[in-house]
């Protein structure tokens, strides 16, 4: 299933274009996100479509073949020689009850000639190609370099089947010819080469091609509406508009007030729009030079649409009047929108139209929110939003349908690159965790090698200590036993005795400083000593200051004992170094000492009434680096000397 959506993403990748222009597969993540949000922003500003509802017109069709091949063709007669440079095709649309409304036998090609009157049989314009699965409702809109005609012909060498049956046919909506802005093609003679039989009431004929009509509702997005004007109930109305000046108009807009909001809407035949109307031009307020525009004929339902478009002879007036005609006393004349149109631009915008007689219409009322006014008529605004030029209009329809098109597109390819970028984090989280455990495994190796070489080692200087140093002592001990003996065979003697006190003084020294070198051994090699640790610093205490009067007070005996085997050595050794200064230095008599524990710090304070510290031995400021711990020597003003070593436990 995998494999088929992506084939399926991957072929319709190459029909619709994007809009970078660049395929969906060769741009990057960032690349496709800024495309998905160009696509949402674009569609948010473009025209909806809103399709009508109700009855009228739906346009032409051709005479029905069992197979495609059979050519029919359209030819619009535009009546003079004008530069196009745009066709606009409207598609008939068909209801389909699975996915909804789309456009029914359009051909897949079409071809289109053009030439003058006197040009037979005219120029090819080109082959136009669509794709057969491309079913939108939109407008198709064909470009064309400016060229000059007085006729166009659209032929379909090759019919499309319509839905309901599978015959083959030619039939659409609407077709529009523009020059610039104006629909060149409106109300024009047409020529088919076959027409489908039906009687002059039906919705089928070549003149609803050319009508103006089309299944769309105009639909701009605008935070801004209006409800269109309408006349109260009584005598026939007209509707004057006074453009300010004299313009040479040629074309008429009647946009149709919106009859219900329901769904099905009510009958709409005595409201808006008068089924005959005649549209005079002057250029004297009181229409004394009036002339006559336009006489319009809708009585007839499929006559009628949301936006009755009719084009007259170029006239010069400053004055519009628009008279109903129709004869029906209840009628109700109003408009969504009125348009005058002098050389493609609407005259009419924002003109105030009089109402003749005038309307007795209450004022507004704020409070009850938009009321029907006359200003609605002419403020290019309808019940959804702007009012739009025609082309302007069918270009954002089909432009549209474009996006709408791509969308799914960007956003399938988005969700296949965020599942690839999603396994490759995976990945990456993986390798990322497995590089990490490496390096962690390869530090403890070498944490470890490291270690054993410093075992070896400090085991290797231990033994040459233990080794050497011993023998030596040993050996000087031998030394005073072989002396002392010596003095015994040549008798006694106050010199032999003292000499006898030396040498015994000197085999104390040398046993002495044999246990010293075996408790240095055993600290290199890593021994566990000082297990009772309190224990060996009362003893030592009482050992070293049994001549002075001293104070030991210990109150976080589990506490000293917790401690690591190396910072309860480095302690011991810095206390001893300590009352070894005062034995030898200070010249004390008293000795105060406390080991304390608060907020996570043991403190050493050793207190003496000595001759106080000049300087801190550089024994004790070693022995503090060793334990990482802050060392203070001061002298107090009673004398003496405080150390204080504080560190963390």
């Amino acid at each position: 299933m995998l494999r088929i959506l992506k084939a399926l993403i991957a072929a319709t990748t190459l029909v619709v274009q994007t809009m970078s222009g660049t395929p969906l597969v060769e741009q990057s993540l960032p690349e496709l996100e800024q495309e998905l949000a160009s696509i949402d922003s674009e569609l948010v500003a473009l025209a909806r479509f809103t399709l009508r509802s109700g009855s009228g017109s739906i346009g032409f069709r051709s005479n029905w073949h069992l197979t495609a091949e059979y050519p029919e063709w359209i030819e619009i007669d535009l009546g003079r020689k004008v530069p196009i440079d745009e066709i606009a095709l409207v598609p008939i649309l068909w209801r389909d009850s699975k996915i909804g409304f789309q456009s029914d036998a359009f051909p897949e090609t079409l071809r289109i000639t053009y030439g003058t009157n006197d040009d037979r049989p005219g120029t090819l314009m080109g082959d136009f190609h669509f794709s057969p699965q491309n079913k939108g409702i939109a407008p198709r809109i064909i470009s064309v370099n400016k060229v000059v005609a007085s006729w166009v012909r659209i032929e379909a060498p090759q019919l499309a089947p319509r839905a309901f049956d599978q015959r083959y046919l030619l039939q659409l909506s609407e077709i529009m010819i523009f020059s610039d802005s104006e629909n060149v093609a409106l109300r024009r003679p047409v020529t088919v080469s076959s027409a489908h039989i039906n009687g002059n009431n039906s919705s089928w004929n070549e003149t609803f091609l050319v009508d103006g009509h089309m299944p769309y509702m105009m639909d701009a997005p605008s935070e801004q509406s209006s409800i269109a004007y309408l006349v109260l109930f009584g005598q026939p109305t007209s509707m004057i508009l006074d453009l300010g000046q004299q313009y040479p108009i040629s074309r008429i807009h009647l946009h149709q007030i919106e009859n219900t909001d329901t769904v099905p809407q009510t009958d709409t035949s005595h409201l808006g729009t008068p089924p005959r109307m005649r549209i005079e031009g002057a250029n004297l307020p009181d229409f004394s030079d009036a002339v006559t525009l336009l006489e319009t004929n809708t009585e007839r339902i499929i006559d009628q649409g949301p936006i009755l478009m009719w084009p007259f002879p170029e006239t010069t007036c400053r004055y519009v009047r628009i008279v109903d005609i129709s004869d029906l006393s209840q009628f109700r004349i109003g408009f969504a929108e009125i348009e005058i149109f002098s050389n493609n631009h609407n005259v009419a915008r924002g003109i105030m139209v009089q109402v003749d007689p005038p309307n007795k219409r209450p004022p507004p009322d704020p409070g009850k929110g938009q009321t029907r006014n006359l200003s609605a008529l002419t403020d290019g605004l309808n019940l959804t939003g702007n009012i739009l030029p025609i082309r302007e209009w069918l270009n954002q329809l089909a432009r549209r349908q474009t996006l709408e098109n791509e969308r799914p597109q960007v956003v399938a390819e988005l969700g296949q690159r965020y599942v690839r970028q999603t396994a490759n984090l995976r990945r990456m989280s993986w390798l990322a965790a497995l590089l990490a455990a490496s390096t962690m495994i390869t530090l403890l190796i070498h944490k470890i090698i490291r270690q054993r070489a410093v075992f070896h080692t400090r085991e290797r200087i231990a033994a040459n200590l233990h080794d050497e140093l011993g023998a030596n002592l040993h050996a000087i001990g031998l030394f005073g036993d072989l002396a002392k003996q010596e003095a015994k065979k040549h008798g006694a003697g106050a010199q032999w005795s003292k000499l006898n006190t030396y040498v015994d003084e000197v085999r104390t020294l040398t046993k002495k400083t044999g246990e010293t070198a075996r408790y240095c051994t055993n600290m290199l090699e890593a021994k566990e000593i000082h297990k009772d640790f309190v224990r060996e610093l009362r003893h030592m205490t009482e050992h070293l200051l049994i001549d002075l009067e001293y104070t030991l007070i210990i109150n976080c005996e589990p506490v000293l004992q917790q401690l690591k085997p190396r910072i309860r050595t480095d302690l011991f050794l810095f206390f001893k170094e300590c009352l070894t200064n005062i034995i030898r230095h200070s010249g004390a008599t008293t000795v105060d000492t406390r080991i304390t524990v608060e907020n996570h710090r043991i403190t050493l304070t050793v207190i003496d009434n000595g001759c106080g510290l000049t300087e801190t031995p550089k024994a004790l400021k070693r022995r503090a680096r060793l334990l990482r711990a802050k060392l203070s020597i001061e002298k107090p003003e009673i004398g003496g000397t405080r150390i204080t070593l504080q560190l963390r436990k």
